[in-house]
C-alpha cells in the first residue's frame, strides 16, 4: 500500500467520487453523476469546515476510494469528542486489495489525532458484506440507527 496517497478531496475529484457513490444498487437510486453542481456546492461547504474531512485514496494518479470523517465535539461521555465515518467507497477494481482496511485505519488514526474517544459509523441494513468487514476491524453493532427523510 506504499503507492497509496490519502488526501483531502478537491473539485477535480468530484466526478470520480460521485461515480463510486453511484456504483451500487443503493447509490444508483440516490446519486446523480450527470449533474455535479450539488456535489461541488457540498464540497465547498465541507472544505470550509475544519471538522469535516472528505478524503480520497489515490493510486497512480487515479481516485480509487473515498470517505468522509466528521469530528463531533460533545457533552455526553464526560465531554467526549467522537468521529463519524460516512460514505466509504472503494472502486470496484480495488475491492479485496486491502484498500478498505487501510482507509478505515487512516480514519481511526486521524480520529485519535483529533482527540476522539469514540469512532462510529452506520451502514445500511442490506450491506451485510460491509457489516462483516467493519466487525473484522473491531467495530461492534451496538446500536440501532434511525433516519427521517426530510
Amino acid at each position: 500500500m506504499e503507492d497509496l496517497e490519502i488526501r483531502r478531496a478537491v473539485a477535480a475529484d468530484v466526478p470520480a467520487i460521485v461515480a463510486m457513490l453511484a456504483d451500487d444498487p443503493l447509490g444508483a437510486q440516490r446519486e446523480s453523476p450527470d449533474d455535479l453542481a450539488p456535489y461541488l456546492t457540498a464540497l465547498e461547504r465541507l472544505s470550509g469546515d475544519p471538522n469535516q474531512h472528505l478524503v480520497v485514496a489515490v493510486r497512480e494518479g487515479r481516485v480509487v476510494g473515498t470517505l468522509q470523517l466528521t469530528i463531533v465535539p460533545g457533552l455526553a461521555r464526560k465531554g467526549a469528542t467522537r468521529s463519524i465515518i460516512e460514505a466509504v467507497r472503494v472502486h470496484a477494481d480495488e475491492r479485496g486489495s486491502g484498500l478498505g482496511t487501510r482507509f478505515i485505519e487512516w480514519a481511526v488514526d486521524r480520529s485519535r489525532s483529533e482527540g476522539c474517544q469514540l469512532v462510529q459509523l452506520t451502514s445500511d441494513a442490506t450491506r451485510t458484506d460491509a457489516h462483516r468487514f467493519y466487525e473484522r476491524l473491531g467495530f461492534t453493532a451496538s446500536h440501532v440507527g434511525f433516519k427521517l427523510q426530510l
